[in-house]
């Protein structure tokens, strides 16, 4: 046994009787054809413990159970034999059932035993209703009746009894909240990641933030989620193993009347049986019905539909998982990100706007055996029970007043981020009260990333109406407006259409002497104290000078470009990035200076934007010898847009006009001009 952590012991003492080592879950999953969660709910009935001699002697329980009670292949016949014998057997199954119209009453499918029609009581039925739609696992007790043997068409197999693999106690949710108080956020993250298989330790932070979203549909009421990646990543996993509220629906048709109502006989579908219903390999997902892609459409937008007259509401979550054949750059250069999804819905922004989040699936790790957790962590049933029942919450309410939403997000935006943020602080807080300001923020950046990521594609398609996408957000006393980007659109030495953090600000050097041009990005930040610090080592003579000459003028002119905010006041740490083959970072000084007056103003430069130029000491800007040069430099980097003073004017007039229509040019005329032409409106 591994040693316990912390967590562990933490998880022991508030958590007695729902743990389970997954280690020992992986050995009994192995070996007998049932879901993890069904083993789990064994070994949390008779292994819940961390003593080890208990742990033994409830192994031993549960691995003679499983045996007794599992079907492997080709013991079929064998245990029909045993319920002729004995007159009944206890087996653990997945149980489904139909109406036979022409018998009036139904009839059970057990799939291990290769029975299609096994006499079950209506009552039964009735108490269980979703064994009318796709079924659950059960204890079953199957009986075996000579004389129906005898009859013409008889039916000598009837389900006596059944006992459904699932926790019947109903307040686990204050027991889970007590015991969360126990924890630290980051403790909470890395137990929950091991209620589910994974262990954190080995994972990067993007990579917990994806997992975690994973979650999300489980907790949240009508959550339509989009995850594809590579093989290998666990992705129908967590619908298929872990809860016995989800349904994982395997590619191929998807019938209206198993996923919605059937109209035949009014028997609800799946989206009303269940609280996540997974489409797996989405690629190959077709709908019986040509408009079946449009009744989806219309419940993930309003929770209902249709039967004739009647108006149907379900709360279950729609999630779509599937694989892409090549890496994600590849995908972008192709087509779209929504690519291998089927044809009615790849082009459809009406389906995509629909979609509250993207999981980036390529963030997620392959599933290895270093991933896979020895801890202790929440048995199944347990934690599919907590989930279920914070559905009935939201946590929306603690953003008011706290967070306001740029003006780039819609309505639908709008309300798939509260969405995804609800869905992310229940699983952290399963309690309502207080949440802290950081893991406000943690949420919010996920569920902002990955509905932009959404917009992103449907503005790729071309579609205008989609054309703003620079999402942003505004948290705590500061006021500092925060973009939100999504990283797959981003290169390194590229620039995004993004602004960036106040205080950062890119800009290309025309070069000195026998230095070549190059882009740069300046980074400064500010606190208490005076003066300006350069952070390079060794700090670049021609940089320096540059900043120099900003300060002082920042220092003489700042009633007129930061009002009443005295600079004097402040102490400013640059960095300058390069990212050419020029290093020396000469006659950038106007861009030194809006970086320092941002960084005070704590205003962000606009997206896509280079600024070039040099200040001397007076406050006069200095002519540029090559603005085409860097109007070609910008053009390459991906710039949309270039500040440059006015005197260049006339030297551009030559440019050719294809690039021309690559980017928007613009001129200032003063330091005050060009830091009001550079901050975002």
């Amino acid at each position: 046994m591994i040693e316990m952590d912390q967590i562990d012991r933490k998880a022991a003492s508030s958590l007695e009787g729902y743990l389970v080592r997954k280690d020992l879950v992986r050995t009994f999953s192995r070996q007998f054809p049932v879901p993890t969660y069904v083993v789990e709910f064994l070994l949390g009935r008779y292994c819940a413990s961390t003593d080890e001699e208990e742990i033994e002697e409830g192994l031993k329980i549960v691995e003679r159970q499983l045996q007794d009670r599992t079907v492997r292949a080709g013991e079929e016949e064998l245990f029909k034999s045993r319920a002729r014998e004995n007159g009944q057997v206890k087996i653990i199954d997945i149980v489904t059932a139909r109406l036979d119209a022409k018998t009036d009453s139904y009839l059970a499918t057990i799939p291990s035993l290769m029975l299609k029609d096994v006499r079950i009581e209506a009552d039964l039925v009735g108490q269980h209703e979703r064994m009318l739609t796709g079924g659950f696992y059960a204890e079953i007790t199957i009986s075996y009746d000579n004389v129906i043997a005898q009859e013409k068409n008889g039916r000598p197999f009837g389900i006596d009894s059944l006992r459904e693999i699932q926790l019947s106690q109903r307040d686990v949710l204050g027991c889970l909240a007590k015991a969360r108080k126990s924890f630290t956020t980051g403790e909470w993250k890395h137990f929950l990641l091991r209620s589910v298989g994974i262990e954190a330790s080995a994972l990067s932070e993007r990579q917990i933030n994806a997992l975690f979203l994973r979650m999300v549909p489980f907790v949240e009421r009508n959550y339509n989620m989009v995850e594809l990646g590579p093989r290998g990543t666990g992705k129908s996993h967590l619908f298929q193993q872990i809860s016995p509220y989800a349904h994982l629906i395997s590619g191929g048709k998807a019938t209206v009347a198993q996923m919605f109502v059937n109209n035949a006989n009014g028997q609800r579908g799946l989206v009303c049986q269940y609280d996540v219903v997974c489409f797996d390999e989405v690629s190959g997902v077709s709908f019986d019905q040509k408009d079946g892609v449009n009744i989806m459409k219309g419940y993930m937008e309003s929770c209902e539909f249709s039967r004739g007259k009647e108006s149907i509401r379900a709360d279950g979550s729609i999630v779509m998982v599937g694989n892409f054949e090549v890496d994600v750059e590849h995908q972008q250069r192709r087509g779209h990100l929504f690519g291998p999804l089927p044809p009615e819905m790849r082009d459809d922004t009406a389906f995509m706007e629909r979609i509250h989040a993207y999981l980036p699936g390529w963030d997620v790790p392959k599933i290895h055996k270093e991933l896979l957790t020895d801890h202790f962590g929440l048995v199944s049933d347990f934690l599919s029970e907590c989930w279920n029942q914070l559905r009935n919450q939201s946590r929306v309410s603690v953003m008011q007043n706290r967070v306001f939403f740029g003006g780039a997000l819609s309505g639908r935006d709008t309300n798939a981020v509260n969405k995804t943020v609800s869905g992310l602080l229940k699983l952290l807080y399963p309690e309502e009260g207080e949440v802290a300001e950081e893991d406000i923020e943690w949420s919010l950046r996920i569920a902002m990333e990955s509905r932009r990521r959404v917009k992103e594609q449907q503005k790729r398609i071309g579609a205008a109406e989609f054309r703003n996408t620079r999402f942003s957000y505004v948290i705590g006393a500061e006021g500092v407006e925060k973009f939100v980007s999504t990283p797959e659109l981003q290169s390194e030495n590229s620039i995004g259409g993004d602004p960036l953090e106040p205080g950062q600000i890119w800009t290309i050097s025309p070069g000195d002497g026998e230095e070549h041009p190059g882009l740069y990005r300046i980074e400064v930040n500010e606190g208490p104290g005076s003066g300006v610090k350069i952070l390079n080592k060794p700090v670049p003579a021609a940089f320096k000078e540059s900043m120099d000459y900003a300060e002082q003028n920042l220092y003489a002119r700042s009633m007129q470009l930061v009002g009443d905010k005295d600079p004097r006041h402040h102490e400013f740490t640059a960095q300058l990035r390069a990212f050419d083959a020029s290093k020396s970072g000469a006659k950038i000084g106007v861009s030194s200076l809006i970086a320092l007056c941002t960084v005070l103003l704590k205003k962000s430069v606009r997206g896509g934007l280079i600024v070039v130029g040099e200040v001397n000491l007076g406050g006069s800007i200095e002519p540029i010898h090559n603005p085409l040069t860097l109007v070609e430099i910008a053009v390459e980097k991906g710039a949309s847009a270039i500040l440059i003073p006015v005197a260049c004017r006339r030297q551009l007039f030559d440019m050719p006009d294809d690039m021309a229509t690559k980017i928007d040019i613009q001129f200032y005329s003063d330091t005050r001009d060009a830091l009001l032409k550079a901050m975002v409106d």
